[in-house]
């Protein structure tokens, strides 16, 4: 099927269920599916055509949902932006993915996007791209603020054009639809650099989200409540799209609030929390203030960083959730390629990043019903590794991207001759298919030689009492090429000496994965992707920065 299609067949048995609730408002499965058809129309009457590609900038409100499945219909390309990007970087992904359309909200929290695009394209309202974007036909505005412009098109206004003839171009889209055709391009986070166009298909997105909904066990029903965006797959794929297969409904949050998010517990009935740790550790923490009514509650999935060991204990005792989760995954593989089982004790939430998943009847006639597997590589010999020898994590199956778009060189480079994708993540796997992460090709550095792998020292670090978080980077050193700095975040007030830290290390590893310095940031000097992956590549200037600064006062 298509995403539209799978959304239609959902409506066909719980039309009248809530899929989308917000704190104002609930949307049925009836009206979001003639809500996307109303905004199909209206595109095609605009000129869209399959194929095209349509561009999203809009937090996790309803109408993300909508357009999302509009742009499905029509057989067009869903390419969802990173709302945080700053104008230049929006212009980069408008122009480097060929977007026709965007869709874009004029405001959230202090950020005026209509703004942005003035110092892109002026003249957006009436011309659309310009001369500088010539393939962007027009602007469409979500008003989330009530402050538009006149004469800028609104979602209202692309409703308004659509009629008749468009509605039945649309239903021969809809009927001529291809599963296998591209559904979206959605660029990735960016923790090391540039961001590349992964470009998934609608057979891979929703192969994906039926084997979550099958590993994670959901009941009919189920409410998954979240604030992680739905431009990224988290959001997406293992939210969104693995709700429709169980009847469920999500419950978005466009601003990760934990005490709003505590209270939709409560009043939405929520039966699972998909959460980042950092998102968790503040939940966890607004919980043990405020308790609340958890009695809906079933699980939490923590997943996307690096979590304290008393977490999963944490997340049983405070929020009353039976069942604790955690995977991997990546925007290459489409969504989450392992995960941990309901069922299973808490040593694989403690030691593993979870086992492959299998995916019933979206897996069928595939080995082990796994739509993705894995191997390990010697990252530089690149020669197979046995099971338990850590290594370059290798990915290969029908979930796995075909590579990214109009990137030829990036696309060839990220697959071995074989067809096996070059994750950069090392890690270990079992021959019972549990794996393990423990660190990224390109975050590791050679101390004197001698390969470190950052999560090694992050590990150790977090078992101090006093440390919250702790980020290993590689710095330049005259003398060893490469010395380690850890940037901490403290759990606290209270502030532990540096070379306190370094002693700690020092008793638990071997000498050259000891940090030369420990620089201390406040969790909001942290960069971040917007789903919690700490930025190495900006972590690693900001130390060099500190280090040269402490350097100069002495």
């Amino acid at each position: 099927m298509t995403i539209s299609q799978a959304l239609d067949q959902a409506t066909s048995r719980y039309g009248s269920r809530p899929l989308v609730i917000t704190g104002e408002k609930s949307y049925s499965y009836q009206e979001i599916q003639s809500w996307s058809r109303e905004i199909a129309a209206g595109l095609i009457a605009g000129g869209l055509k399959a194929g095209d590609h349509v561009a999203i900038v809009i937090g996790n409100y309803p109408e993300f949902v909508a357009i999302k499945f509009a742009i499905a219909r029509v057989g067009a390309v869903a390419v969802p932006m990173n709302y945080l990007l700053r104008h230049n970087e929006m212009n980069y992904v408008l122009e480097q993915s060929d977007s026709t359309v965007l869709f874009i909200m004029n405001a959230m929290r202090d950020r005026d996007y209509l703004a942005d695009l003035d110092q892109i394209i002026p003249g957006w309202e009436t011309q659309g791209g310009g001369s500088h974007l010539p393939k962007l036909r027009e602007v469409i505005v979500i008003d989330i603020d009530g402050n538009m412009r006149s004469n800028a098109k609104t979602l209202g206004t692309l409703i308004a054009q659509g009629n008749s003839d468009s509605f039945d171009q649309l239903a021969l889209c809809e009927k001529n639809a291809d599963p296998d055709f591209r559904s979206d391009i959605v660029y990735t986070s960016g923790t090391t650099g540039r961001p590349k166009g992964v470009m998934l298909t609608h057979q891979m997105v929703l192969r994906a989200a039926y084997a979550s909904a099958y590993v994670r066990a959901f009941e009919d029903g189920r409410r998954i409540l979240f604030a992680l965006p739905m431009y990224h797959v988290f959001g997406y794929v293992e939210c969104l799209m693995a709700s429709i297969f169980a009847g469920g409904a999500i419950i978005p949050q466009a601003i990760f609030d934990a005490a709003q998010m505590l209270d939709f517990v409560q009043k939405h009935r929520a039966s699972e929390i998909v959460c980042v740790p950092t998102m968790t550790l503040k939940l966890l923490e607004i919980a043990q203030q405020h308790p609340i009514d958890h009695s809906s509650l079933i699980a939490v999935f923590n997943s996307g960083g690096d979590s304290p060991p008393t977490i999963w204990q944490d997340i049983r005792s405070i929020l009353g959730a039976s069942e604790v989760l955690t995977g991997y995954g990546m925007s290459e593989t489409t969504a989450s390629t392992t995960c941990t089982l309901p069922e299973e004790p808490d040593k694989y939430v403690l030691r593993t990043n979870g086992k492959l998943k299998q995916a019933g009847i979206a897996g069928a006639g595939l080995p082990h019903e796994h739509l993705a597997t894995y191997k390990t590589i010697d990252p530089e010999t690149g020669a197979d590794l046995p099971f338990g020898v850590a290594g370059e994590l290798m990915a290969r199956g029908p979930i796995v991207t075909k590579g990214y778009y109009n990137k030829p060189d990036e696309t060839k480079a990220a697959f071995n001759a074989d067809g096996w994708l070059h994750t950069g993540d090392v890690g270990t796997i079992t021959a019972e298919g549990y794996l393990t992460l423990t660190g990224r090709i390109k975050e590791t550095y050679r101390c004197g030689g001698e390969m470190v792998m950052p999560q090694e020292i992050e590990s150790v670090l977090i078992e101090h009492p006093l440390v919250a978080q702790a980020s290993a980077v590689g710095i330049p050193d005259k003398k060893m090429g490469e010395v380690g700095c850890v940037c901490i975040v403290c759990k606290g007030d209270k502030q532990p000496d540096a070379q306190e830290l370094i002693d700690f290390c020092a008793a638990r590893l071997a000498r050259f994965k000891v940090p030369r310095h420990i620089i201390f940031l406040t969790p909001d000097e942290v960069p971040r992707t917007a789903t919690g992956k700490v930025q190495k590549f900006r972590l690693g200037d900001i130390a060099k920065q500190r280090i040269a600064e402490l350097a100069s006062r002495q």
